[in-house]
């Protein structure tokens, strides 16, 4: 068992010995996770711990998988009637007289259905979490529908399931795939899944794959068939149910699951920018979403739980990390990003304003938030908490660079001490956040998504700000070309520049060549400026997530940027006569 901490025990059903693990508090709310194929239950393993300090995490190997024995004969010992047997015979043992929360991938998923909507299950099941795994009685009635209707919607929509289901046929095919998976589809499966999947290679699948998927053929061939041929009329769902549909799913269309409202009269849907193995390659992610369905139907409210904001359905549980978070843009962007559910690390070197950040977040409508304090031009700093994030929180899957600081005065009074300050927090503090998140992402070979604020001050030069600018077009610049090298690892980039945004950088900009009386006058007049212009940063937020979800390169934002940002590609030469205006002290 790769699970540190997990107890085990054997339960009988049927002639079979099922291999049954457990971790979390047998006092807590019951959490039962079910594989599908060809696994076993330590497809797990990266989710059960993240569910254990929380649940009582119950994890089994399916009959005739890993460690649980196989029945004799096989065929006809894999019907969905002797899987349910199983799975209540669990329940009773680890969970006797209160119902589980039940989650399952694949066919575990297709277990799953049957134990939600079969009488004899009802009243043991609290929830359940459907992932990549539809019911066999839904897909038949799906079929039925299409087949007495066959618009060329519909027929296109039969076509496209039967193209990705071209395995369960070679699965229905004699001794074949038996000998396939003993030989050396066996030997290639691993690799197989790191190549198409990204899924990690970290010692799964373990070596009983083989005989695992050789036994597990039965599962298609005792059931597919009969049940999409003949339904059960009355499959409907007995306790609240949370769909999680992978929209990268190579297996399953999502238009399989357009009629679900009619069997599942409490459903939460989610979806995930993500592939079929969702255990392996979105433990985190996964881990929230059942955390917080469980606890609400726990908490009797089983409805209502998915985040309702803009782009809810993009974002809902994705871990986003954003630097300058304890104010301005920073913790407007963090807020946003927490209105349309995600999981967000508020992260500034104030660390008070990160923490009241973190807990505005969770009342906005993060499921999780949480405050870290660094500095993020201090490399060490930054490296520490990249690793911190990785493991406590998982791999970031938006990375929002916005901490910055200003600087206002000519070239000559600008000292190399005011050069490396800027430099290290505009330029430094997004470098750092880029290169230590940025690989991140690229190892877990599942894609994601950097920010870096820039500024319109980047394409817009100016003889007061020769410091900032420089800073901000390095940004803008680093921006282009990391876009450009990380769009074959499916990581998207944006540079933000905004114009003048009613933030506290005015209030807190650096002007050189003064002294301290004049640069707090100076200070004050800006920040007046600012409050005048009044153009709040909620506005820039929701370019930030729009930036995103479109996957934008450049965006301008302010009338004045956008102007800025034509002038500097169509009349350059206007822009540079304005830069040579004296500005206003």
């Amino acid at each position: 068992m790769t699970m540190q901490g997990a107890r085990e025990r054997t339960v009988r059903t049927g002639g079979v010995e099922l291999c049954v693990a457990e971790l979390g508090d047998t006092a807590q709310p019951t959490v039962v996770l079910v594989h599908g194929y060809p696994d076993s239950k330590e497809v797990w393993s990266r989710v059960a711990p993240r569910l254990a300090d929380r649940f009582h995490v119950v994890l089994y190997d399916v009959r005739g998988h890993g460690r649980s024995t196989a029945p004799k004969p096989l065929r006809g010992g894999f019907t969905l009637e002797k899987l349910t047997d199983d799975f209540l015979a669990v329940a009773d043992a680890v969970s006797p007289g209160r119902p589980v929360h039940v989650v399952g991938h694949d066919w575990g998923s297709v277990q799953a259905w049957e134990f939600a909507t079969v009488r004899r299950a009802e009243g043991r099941i609290a929830s359940f979490t459907s992932l990549s795994g539809p019911s066999l009685d839904h897909f038949g009635h799906w079929i039925g529908r299409r087949l007495k209707r066959p618009t060329p919607r519909r027929v296109a929509q039969l076509l496209g399931q039967g193209a990705k289901s071209w395995y369960v046929y070679a699965l229905h095919t004699p001794v074949l795939p038996e000998l396939a998976w003993r030989g050396p589809l066996g030997r290639l499966w691993p690799g197989i899944l790191e190549r198409m999947e990204k899924v990690p290679g970290d010692g799964y699948p373990t070596a009983s794959l083989p005989s695992d998927a050789a036994r597990g053929a039965w599962l298609y061939r005792d059931n597919v068939r009969s049940r999409l041929t003949r339904p059960r009329p009355d499959a409907y769902a007995h306790a609240p149910v949370q769909l999680i549909t992978p929209v990268g799913d190579a297996f399953l269309s999502e238009r399989l699951y357009d009629e679900l409202e009619h069997w599942v009269p409490q459903l939460t849907r989610r979806t995930l920018d993500a592939r079929h193995w969702v255990p392996r390659s979105r433990p985190e992610q996964l881990a929230s979403w059942i955390r917080e369905f469980v606890t609400s139907v726990e908490g009797g409210r089983p409805q209502g739980v998915t985040a309702t904001g803009k782009y809810a359905d993009r974002f809902g549980g994705q871990l986003v990390l954003v630097t300058g978070a304890g104010s301005g843009i920073g913790r407007a962007t963090a807020y946003a990003f927490a209105g349309a559910g995600a999981r967000v690390v508020a992260v500034d070197r104030d660390g008070e304003t990160a923490v009241r950040t973190a807990e505005m977040c969770r009342l906005i409508g993060a499921p999780e938030a949480w405050a870290e304090a660094v500095d993020v031009s201090d490399e060490q700093g930054m490296e520490k908490l990249a690793a911190k994030v990785a493991a406590d929180y998982g791999v970031v899957d938006v990375l929002v660079n916005n901490a910055g600081i200003g600087l206002s005065g000519s070239f000559l009074d600008t000292t190399p001490e005011d050069w490396k300050k800027v430099l290290d927090v505009n330029l430094w503090g997004v470098i750092h956040g880029c290169r230590l998140f940025g690989r991140q992402m690229a190892e877990r070979g599942q894609g994601g998504y950097i920010v870096n604020t820039a500024s319109a001050a980047a394409f817009q030069p100016s003889r007061a700000l020769p410091a900032y600018s420089t800073s901000k077009a390095a940004v803008l610049m680093l921006s282009e070309c990391l876009r450009a090298e990380l769009a074959g690892r499916g990581i998207g980039v944006s540079a933000i520049c905004p114009g003048l945004v009613n933030t506290g950088i005015a209030a807190t900009a650096r002007f050189a060549g003064v002294g301290a009386e004049e640069e707090k006058r100076r200070q004050k007049r800006s920040a007046r400026l600012y409050e005048l212009r009044d153009y709040p940063p909620e506005k820039v937020a929701d370019a930030i997530l729009r930036a995103v979800v479109r996957g934008e390169a450049v965006v301008p934002v302010t009338p004045e940027a956008r102007g800025a940002y034509l002038m500097s590609r169509f009349t350059p030469r206007a822009l540079r006569r304005i830069a040579r205006l004296e500005p206003p002290l």
